[in-house]
């Protein structure tokens, strides 16, 4: 029983620790819940395509765990963030770490599963290994790609070459664990250290970024939308640059855009209203007309058009990160 509990509740403490640790709360139950089941869907997928592909390629079951699995089990595990950044449920650094984990943490609880239904072994030193090392190293991996790829969405880059160089990473680290360069338990511990490492320092900077984007662009919503409201928006530089644009479309749609302005700043500012709640360890009931204003939004989005939206992006700069946090309002 005990060498049960040692293979299968480290990683699993450790991403409580995480989710405890994130003074925003940014990440939502389900979608941990969801990483966690996907992770183990992944590991039944991987445990089915690695035997598929032993099965017809001409290479030793050695050769295959040191550097195709891990391939395979990567490249699984990642699908379900990049599906998750895609549909903006993930806005910084920190979820992306939690999620990628999580994803991680239902893998490894599949795999020790089947590992102690097949081994009975009442090793202790077997089952700490795979237990806070094998383990983490499938939780750590996942988050430090994830890491790596919400840096690139944070700095509106392309993700596709963070996706690779992550990836990459994940693959060294992976292999490197299978060929056990190091005695299992001095692997273990290496594991354990790095990953802990990364993760202390990816919620230190993480925080600090998202408390800078907080400060910066709450005061000047707040700003921007107290002169819409006094009649006094077109004395502003944004005011004047929408003057400068409006002959380009016609005067409905001019309308459209500033009603679209008004509701998007108004709603952006309660989102991060609600963010800093969180961060101060409260909570706020849900608002029932929220459903509707973010309709609203959506409807003037249609309205307006994609050009006169693409127009107005120096106005408003919206970003992964701003099309993430309407997930607040829900």
């Amino acid at each position: 029983m005990f060498h049960t509990l040692i293979a299968l509740l480290p990683v699993v403490v450790f991403l409580l620790l995480m989710i405890l640790l994130d003074s925003f709360k940014l990440v939502k139950p389900g979608y941990i819940l969801l990483s966690v089941v996907w992770g183990a869907v992944s590991a039944a997928a991987a445990y089915y395509t690695n035997t598929f592909l032993m099965s017809r390629l001409d290479v030793g079951v050695t050769f295959f765990s040191k550097y195709m699995s891990p391939f395979v089990e990567e490249t699984l595990k990642m699908l379900l963030i990049l599906w998750l950044i895609k549909t903006n449920r993930i806005g910084f650094m920190i979820d992306g770490a939690i999620y990628g984990f999580a994803i991680g943490t239902g893998f490894a609880l599949v795999e020790n599963f089947y590992y102690l239904y097949h081994v009975d072994s009442g090793n202790m030193a077997l089952w700490m290994v795979r237990g806070f090392g094998t383990a983490i190293m499938h939780g750590g991996t996942t988050s430090i790609l994830s890491i790596i790829i919400m840096l690139a969405v944070e700095q509106q880059r392309s993700i596709f070459m963070p996706f690779v160089t992550g990836l990459i990473l994940a693959l060294i680290i992976h292999s490197a664990f299978n060929h056990f360069i190091l005695p299992p338990v001095m692997m273990m511990i290496t594991i354990l250290l790095v990953v802990i490492l990364i993760e202390f320092l990816v919620f230190r900077f993480g925080e600090r970024s998202l408390r800078k984007w907080l400060e910066m662009e709450f005061d000047s919503e707040v700003n921007l939308l107290a002169h819409i409201r006094k009649g006094k928006f077109i004395r502003t530089r944004s005011g004047k640059y929408l003057l400068s644009i409006k002959d380009r479309f016609s005067k409905l749609v001019v309308v459209d855009l500033m009603a679209y302005i008004s509701l998007y700043l108004e709603l952006s500012i309660k989102a991060k209203s609600r963010l800093m709640v969180h961060e101060a360890g409260l909570s706020l009931p849900p608002d029932p007309e929220m459903p509707n204003r973010l309709n609203e939004l959506k409807a003037l989005e249609k309205a307006v058009g994609k050009t006169a939206l693409l127009a107005i992006s120096p106005i408003l700069r919206i970003t992964r990160k701003d099309l993430w946090k309407w997930s607040l309002l829900k």
